[in-house]
């Protein structure tokens, strides 16, 4: 499984500051962080993976380090990839890290 250990590691140092619990698992050839069952964000290669809201994609996919995950060679619906240059600091990271948990807790 290629995905970028670093981004994994920051994210789990990132997700300790929730009081909610999150999971992992194995996905898309990557690591996912889930909270109860809900996909949150995860790794694959160097991009991060991350389920959003359906009406924040147009705003989202506007933004220049973020496109469609088209894992299947067609888009997913709620996911999206950011490549590294979108989440280089903790700050763009966690922003990312709320927008998926936001979808997450819209799924509960």
């Amino acid at each position: 499984m290629a995905f970028n250990q670093q981004t994994a590691l920051r994210i789990r140092e990132q997700l300790h500051y929730y009081a909610e619990d999150f999971t992992e698992k194995k996905m898309f050839g990557g690591v996912t962080f889930l909270h109860q069952g809900k996909m949150v964000i995860g790794v694959m290669k160097e991009d991060l993976m991350v389920r959003i809201i359906a009406s924040k994609m147009d705003i989202e996919l506007a933004k220049e380090y973020v496109r469609p995950m088209d894992f299947t060679k067609k888009a997913i619906k709620e996911f999206i990839y950011v490549s590294q240059n979108g989440f280089k600091t903790e700050t763009e990271l966690l922003y990312y890290i709320e927008m998926g948990l936001e979808h997450a807790k819209s799924k509960l």
